[in-house]
């Protein structure tokens, strides 16, 4: 079997966004046939609590709610790193008001080569809000990559 392709979600902290979206795609990209497996990182994993964990506790509640496995303990964040940039066959940022500017300091090379969504942080929409739009957003992208 040929290698997937690789799909990189990113947000701040790498931590409840990227990982509901990273899971999420995961779990349903076999359903759609598609021979793509989905990663995510970080763009500011140090903005994070010390004591924070390693996942959202709200992805979480969301995965086991959908059905969706984290087929083991869960990791902890991770940050981004232009080797992990380099290994994508796509990119998507969560939010483009909070991303790009990120992607532009850390990373200028590659801020054009991403797909920015609009998909708020809990500070400006609810766990309820934000997670179903995600899962919106991925099921479009997996209907997007069927069609390639």
């Amino acid at each position: 079997m040929d290698t997937p392709q690789q799909i990189l979600f990113l947000c701040t902290g790498n931590y409840y966004r990227s990982r509901f979206a990273e899971h999420f795609f995961n779990h349903h990209a076999p359903g759609y046939q598609l021979p793509w497996r989905a990663f995510s990182r970080g763009l500011a994993i140090e903005l994070l609590e010390a004591d924070a964990g390693p996942i959202s506790s709200n992805t979480l509640k969301a995965l086991s709610a959908r059905g969706i496995p984290l087929n083991g303990d869960p990791r902890s964040p991770m940050a981004l790193t232009e080797p992990d940039l380099a290994a994508a066959h796509h990119i998507i940022a969560l939010k483009h008001a909070e991303h790009h500017q990120l992607m532009n300091r850390k990373f200028p090379a590659w801020v054009d080569k991403v797909e920015y969504w609009h998909v708020h942080d809990i500070d400006m929409a609810s766990p309820e809000q934000a997670l179903p739009e995600i899962e919106e957003a991925v099921r479009g992208l997996m209907r997007r990559l069927v069609g390639n």
